[in-house]
C-alpha cells in the first residue's frame, strides 16, 4: 500500500494530511429509521413527501453535528452516522446515545409539513471497522466497513417507536451514564446466536464511584494534601488543592481517601461537598445542583414536600430571615432545572457554602472538573475570591489531567498542584495481588501484569476486571476479545498477553487521537517494530525525510508518551498505548511496514560490516557453506556429524585458502578456535577465528531450508570481533577451486553482524599440537585417530589474546 498523502478533492478542508490513509478503529454507529414511511410515502403527495424528508434530515443532521457525529449515508429515509471515526473522546457510544434520545425528543417538538408525525426507530452499535480517514473528512459515502454497521442496522428492528435499543458493547461503554433496561435477546439475521440489546432512556444521575480496601502507594499525595487542608481549618485562609495526573492513576481514589480521613481538624467538624462531574453535561449547571444535593443528602428519587423541607433547614441560620423563602425558591429552582436560566440559584448556593464556611471549614470537591462546563469554573472561582476577601475556612479540592488549561486563582501562593505519579514496582505488585485474591483469581498473574499495568492503579482493576468477567461473543458488534492477542514486535519474539480491556482500550484510544496526524502515525509505524526503535527506521517505514520522525518524536517525548531508550532509541511509555496503535494498522500496511523494517536490518548489517571492514581490523571473515545435508538433529562439537563434517569442511576449507599461514594443519602459527553457538535448529554456526595480523578467519554456517538469511537472529558466537565479509578479493563465501559455496550452484554468502544476540553460545578451543609433534599427526591430519585424541574440552572462553 502507498504511503503518499492522501488527497481530498476539496479546497476548504485545512486539517492535517493523514500519513496513513486507513485505520482499523473501534467506533459506534447510530441507524435511525422512520416507523410506517412505506405507508405514509403512499398517503402523501410527492411534493409533501420531500417536504416531509427534507424536515426529517435537517433535525437528524443537526443533532449529530452537536454531539460530533458523522453521516455516513442516508438510505431512502433511514440515516446511518459514525462517532469516533475520525478521533476519539473516548466517549463516542455515550455520544451516540445521547444523540439518539435528543433525535427522538427534536422530532416529537418539531411541526412537520402537513401536520405530520414522525416516530423513529434508533439502533446504536460499537465494533470495530476499518475507517477511510479521507473519506471522514470529505463526508463521503462509504467511509466505513464492518459488520458493525449491519449490526445497527439490525438491532434497530427491535427497537420501540420512538426508542433506542444498544448493543451489548455500547452497554458497557455507557454502563452508569445512561439508564438502561435489557429487552429479551435480539435473533439477528445471519446471527448464529441471538444478541442481548438494552433499551435507553436517558442519562442517569452522577454517582460517585466505589472503592474498596485501603489505598496503597500513596501515602506522601495524601500527607502533602492533608496537611494543605488542615492548613485552610487553623490559618482561615482559603486555598486551592489541584490532584493531578493522567487516567487511570486514581484522582477520584485519592479523593474519596481525602474526605474519608479529614472528618475533623482539632477537634472542629469539617463540612464536605462534593460533586463528580458527568461527560457532556447536559445542563450547565448540573454539577452546582449535585453539590447542593450532597450538602443535603438528598437521592435523585426524593419527592418535591422533602427537599424543600430539607433546603428550609438547611438556610435556617444561614440567610436573613426575610430571605429565606426567596433563597428556598431559588435552590429548588435549581435542583428541578440546573440551566443556564438557574443563575440565581448558582448565586444561592455561593451564599449558603459562604455562610457555612464562617461557622465551619467546607471543602468543595470536584472530581474530573476538566469535563465540566465553564459556567462550574466561574462558580469555583467566583466562590474562592469571596472566601478569600473574607478570610473564610474554604478549600476547593479539584481533580483533572495535566493537559486542562484553567486559570489558577489569585493570589497564586494559595494555590497547591498535588501530581500523581505512577505507582513504584513494589505498590502495583502489592495492588495486583490485593485485587486478583478479593477477585478470586490467582496472585501468580500479577507478575504477568505489573508490565502492562505501568504503575496505573485504574489499569490494574481493569485487568482483573477483565480477567474476572471475559468479553465474550455476546458483545455483538463489540471489540469483544475472546483470546489472547500478541505483543506488537514482528521482528522479535510476541509472548502472549492477556487482551486489552475494553475501558482501557477506549481510554487509550483517546490519548492516541488526541495526537494529531504525523505524530499518531509515528507511534503507529513504531508500534510495529521491536520495544526499543530507532527514529531513522520509522522515517523508512512511513516513507519520510531523514529526520523528520526524530523531530516528530522529540514532541512526543515533551508530551510524556514516548522516553529515550537505554540503547539509543526511543520506547512507547505505555504499553497499552502501543498496543492499540499497533492494533489500528490494516493488515495489509502491518505487512508492508514488516518488510520495509526487515530491508532496513539488512541494510544496517551491511553497512556496518562494510563499516568495520573499512576500519582497518586485523580480522576478516569468509563465509563457508557446503552443500552437505547434515543429518537429522542438533549438530553440536560433540556430535560424530559435527565433528567427521562441519569441522572437517572448515579445515579443508581454510588449508585451500589463499593464505598458506593458516591451514588445517596449523602449521605457521597457532591453531584456530571454533566458536560452535546452539540454535533453536538443526543447524548450528561454526565460527574459525585465526590468528592476528593478516590471517583471515573463517566461518561455517548453516541454515535451516525456507527461512531467509536476515530473517532472524543468526547463532555466530565469534572468538572477537569478528567483522563481516571483506570487500573485494575472493568474494566471500567462496573458496579457490571449490564449488560448494560462493559458486553457481551454491548459496549466496550472508554478512556476519557482531552486534545480533548471541543465545546460548559456548566456545570450544581445538586441544593445542604439543611439543615435539610431528604436523601430520594432528587428530585431524588424516590417518586413524587415537581413542580420545581430538575431543573438544568443556565450554570455556577464550582468554584475550596478549599484545
Amino acid at each position: 500500500m502507498p504511503l503518499s498523502t492522501v488527497g481530498t478533492g476539496r479546497e476548504d478542508v485545512t486539517t492535517t494530511p493523514w500519513p496513513v490513509p486507513q485505520e482499523r478503529r473501534t467506533l459506534t454507529v447510530l441507524f435511525a429509521d422512520i416507523v410506517g414511511s412505506t405507508a405514509l410515502t403512499e398517503r402523501l403527495d410527492p411534493e409533501d413527501v420531500r417536504a416531509v424528508q427534507f424536515a426529517y434530515f435537517d433535525t437528524v443532521a443537526g443533532v449529530l453535528r452537536r454531539w460530533q457525529g458523522t453521516v455516513e449515508k442516508y438510505v431512502g429515509d433511514a440515516v446511518m452516522a459514525l462517532f469516533g471515526a475520525r478521533t476519539s473522546d473516548g466517549l463516542d457510544g455515550y455520544r451516540a446515545a445521547r444523540a439518539a434520545l435528543e433525535i427522538q425528543g427534536a422530532l416529537d417538538r418539531r411541526k412537520l409539513p402537513g401536520g405530520v408525525t414522525l416516530r423513529v426507530r434508533v439502533g446504536v452499535a460499537t465494533g470495530e471497522a476499518v475507517v477511510d480517514l479521507a473519506a471522514v473528512r470529505d463526508g463521503g459515502h462509504g467511509m466505513a466497513s464492518g459488520a458493525v454497521l449491519t449490526t445497527a442496522a439490525r438491532i434497530q428492528e427491535y427497537a420501540p417507536p420512538g426508542g433506542v435499543v444498544v448493543c451489548a458493547a455500547t452497554h458497557r461503554a455507557t454502563a452508569g451514564l445512561i439508564d438502561q433496561h435489557a429487552l429479551a435477546p435480539a435473533a439477528l439475521t445471519g446471527k448464529a446466536r441471538p444478541v442481548d440489546v438494552w433499551r435507553v432512556t436517558g442519562p442517569t444521575h452522577p454517582r460517585p464511584a466505589r472503592h474498596h480496601g485501603p489505598l496503597i502507594g500513596r501515602r506522601s499525595e495524601v500527607a502533602t494534601a492533608v496537611e494543605q487542608l488542615t492548613r485552610v481549618a487553623r490559618e482561615h485562609r482559603p486555598r486551592w488543592v489541584a490532584l493531578v495526573g493522567p487516567d487511570g492513576i486514581g484522582r477520584s481514589r485519592l479523593l474519596t481517601e481525602l474526605r474519608h480521613r479529614l472528618p475533623e481538624v482539632d477537634g472542629t467538624p469539617v463540612r464536605w461537598a462534593v460533586v463528580h462531574c458527568p461527560p457532556y453535561p447536559e445542563r450547565v449547571f448540573g454539577p452546582v445542583a449535585e453539590l447542593l444535593r450532597d450538602l443535603l443528602g438528598l437521592s435523585a428519587t426524593e419527592g418535591t414536600d422533602t427537599v424543600r423541607a430539607r433546603l428550609a433547614a438547611l438556610v435556617d441560620g444561614l440567610v436573613p430571615p426575610g430571605q429565606v423563602a426567596a433563597t428556598v425558591a431559588a435552590l429548588a429552582a435549581l435542583l428541578d432545572a440546573p440551566d443556564r436560566s438557574a443563575v440565581a440559584g448558582a448565586a444561592a448556593v455561593r451564599r449558603v457554602l459562604l455562610a457555612l464556611a464562617a461557622r465551619r471549614p467546607v471543602v468543595v470537591g470536584v472530581d474530573d472538573l476538566d469535563r465540566a462546563a465553564p459556567e462550574l469554573g466561574h462558580f469555583l472561582h467566583s466562590l474562592f475570591a469571596a472566601a478569600t476577601a473574607r478570610g473564610l475556612p474554604l478549600a476547593v479540592l479539584a481533580t483533572h489531567r495535566p493537559d486542562r488549561a484553567d486559570p489558577h486563582p489569585t493570589p497564586t501562593d494559595r494555590y497547591h498542584r498535588v501530581e500523581l505519579t505512577p505507582l513504584s514496582t513494589l505498590h502495583t505488585g502489592r495492588l495486583l495481588r490485593r485485587l486478583l485474591t478479593r477477585a478470586g483469581q490467582s496472585v501468580a498473574s500479577a507478575t504477568r501484569l505489573a508490565p502492562l499495568v505501568t504503575g496505573r492503579p485504574g489499569y490494574a482493576a481493569a485487568y482483573v476486571h477483565a480477567s474476572v468477567r471475559p468479553t465474550g461473543p455476546s458483545a455483538v458488534g463489540g471489540v469483544a476479545d475472546t483470546g489472547a492477542r500478541v505483543t506488537p514486535g514482528p521482528l522479535t519474539g510476541r509472548p502472549v498477553e492477556p487482551p486489552l480491556p475494553e475501558p482501557l482500550r477506549r481510554r487509550v484510544a483517546a490519548l492516541l487521537d488526541r495526537c494529531d496526524g504525523p505524530h499518531r502515525a509515528v507511534l503507529m509505524a513504531a508500534a510495529t517494530l521491536d520495544v526499543e526503535f530507532a527514529a531513522s527506521t520509522v522515517d523508512v517505514l512511513l516513507g519520510w525525510a531523514a529526520g523528520r520522525a526524530a523531530q516528530a518524536l522529540r514532541r512526543l517525548i515533551d508530551a510524556g508518551l514516548v522516553r529515550s531508550g537505554s540503547r539509543g532509541g526511543h520506547v512507547i511509555v505505555d504499553p497499552a498505548l502501543r498496543r492499540c496503535a499497533y492494533d489500528r494498522l490494516p493488515r495489509t500496511l502491518r505487512a508492508e511496514f514488516t518488510q520495509r523494517a526487515e530491508f532496513t536490518r539488512r541494510a544496517e548489517f551491511t553497512r556496518r560490516a562494510a563499516s568495520t571492514h573499512r576500519t582497518g581490523t586485523d580480522r576478516s571473515t569468509t563465509t563457508i557453506r557446503p552443500r552437505i545435508s547434515p543429518r537429522p538433529g542438533p549438530v553440536t562439537a560433540s556430535s560424530p556429524n559435527g565433528r567427521r563434517s562441519w569441522w572437517q569442511m572448515a579445515l579443508r576449507g581454510a588449508a585451500r585458502h589463499q593464505d598458506p599461514h593458516c591451514s588445517a594443519t596449523g602449521a605457521g602459527g597457532p591453531r584456530p578456535t571454533f566458536a560452535v553457538s546452539a540454535t533453536d535448529g538443526p543447524c548450528p554456526v561454526f565460527a574459525l577465528a585465526g590468528a592476528d595480523g593478516p590471517r583471515p578467519g573463517f566461518v561455517v554456517s548453516a541454515e535451516r531450508g525456507g527461512i531467509p538469511p536476515a530473517a532472524g537472529p543468526t547463532g555466530l558466537q565469534p572468538t572477537g570481533p569478528v567483522p563481516g565479509a571483506a570487500a573485494g578479493g575472493t568474494r566471500a563465501g567462496s573458496i579457490p577451486g571449490d564449488r560448494r559455496a560462493g559458486v553457481p550452484g551454491g548459496h549466496r554468502p550472508r554478512p556476519v553482524d557482531p552486534g545480533l544476540p548471541r543465545p546460548g553460545g559456548v566456545v570450544v578451543p581445538l586441544p593445542a599440537r604439543r611439543a615435539g609433534v610431528p604436523t601430520g599427526h594432528g587428530p585431524m591430519a588424516g590417518g586413524r585417530r587415537r581413542r580420545g585424541e581430538g575431543v573438544p574440552r568443556p565450554a570455556v572462553p577464550l582468554p584475550a589474546r596478549a599484545a
